[in-house]
């Protein structure tokens, strides 16, 4: 079942000649974690920011073709109803944390949707323990780490309750542990809670593995698409400019070399390590 169908996309920004988004056409099922990469500059952003209505209702712009969202047209949607359905995360958390405690940066907007105050409450607290910082709650966001704002930010999206989270670059602000971390607490919502996951990520060494539906976009369009074991061993990828996890390079040069390794691309360090154990034990 499509929960977000995109047709025929193109968008350009006020006073661009150029589109940042061109003829983008795509479809995203219930339930899949779905990884955006590309250079810098490619879009991904931008097409993120259609998801919840941001464009067109908060970046004007010039929008042509079609967005669904659980089969209704964002176009004639409310950001504040979209957010019903999509959580965005920002690359900087700091960006969307304000209130005077983590609670209430969680609870704000249930606050806003005019939720009874017992609702709120197992809201918050539900969301807070799902991503492991319910012992913050009484703290001020500016006093906990970046990887504990992140999860804040990540925390007051899912007491929202939507059917999809989209994250942009979500830690970029963070080392690989810390942002492993956060990455393992996203996989983990998408698998036990079955929200549809939605993340734009450079760093395919630390998010390959946890994708099922791999987009990779160069100027505005959507050059690849499919399963990442498919999509990370096509020679294109590398020539777009996006960083291949190291397993994989490493497992095509023991593939050139006559070792006889899997034929499956490998997509984390893990992956490879089972294979090369499988290759030598027979």
């Amino acid at each position: 079942m499509a929960v977000i169908e995109v047709r025929d996309l193109v968008y350009t920004y006020p006073g661009v000649s150029k589109p940042s988004i061109d003829g983008v056409s795509l479809t995203v099922e219930k339930g899949e974690f779905v990884l955006i990469t590309g250079p810098s500059g490619c879009g991904k952003t931008s097409l993120c920011r259609t998801f919840n209505g941001l464009i067109p209702h908060f970046y004007q712009g010039e929008l042509k073709g079609q967005i669904l969202v659980a089969g209704e047209d964002v176009t004639g949607r409310q950001t504040f109803d979209m957010a019903k359905r999509v959580g965005l995360v920002f690359q900087n958390p700091e960006n969307q944390l304000f209130a005077l405690s983590v609670e209430k940066d969680v609870a704000f907007g249930l606050e806003n949707l005019g939720m009874s105050r017992d609702e709120m409450r197992k809201r918050v607290d539900w969301a807070l323990n799902l991503v492991g910082i319910y012992d913050l709650r009484e703290r001020a966001p500016h006093e906990v780490s970046g990887g504990q704002q992140q999860r804040v930010a990540i925390a007051s999206v899912l007491a929202m309750q939507p059917e999809i989270i989209v994250l942009d670059e979500p830690t970029s602000f963070l080392d690989p542990l810390s942002a492993e971390r956060i990455f393992e607490v996203i996989y983990k919502l998408n698998q036990e809670q079955g929200i549809t996951v939605i993340l734009v990520e450079h760093r395919l060494d630390l998010t390959a593995k946890y994708a099922n539906h791999l987009i990779v976009m160069d100027k505005g369009k959507i050059c690849l698409e499919g399963n990442p074991h498919d999509i990370l061993c096509n020679e294109d990828v590398g020539n777009i400019g996006v960083g291949i996890p190291k397993a994989t390079l490493l497992h095509k040069q023991l593939k050139m070399k006559g070792f006889p390794v899997n034929p499956k691309t490998p997509l984390c360090s893990d992956e490879l390590a089972a294979q090369l154990l499988e290759a030598l034990s027979k």
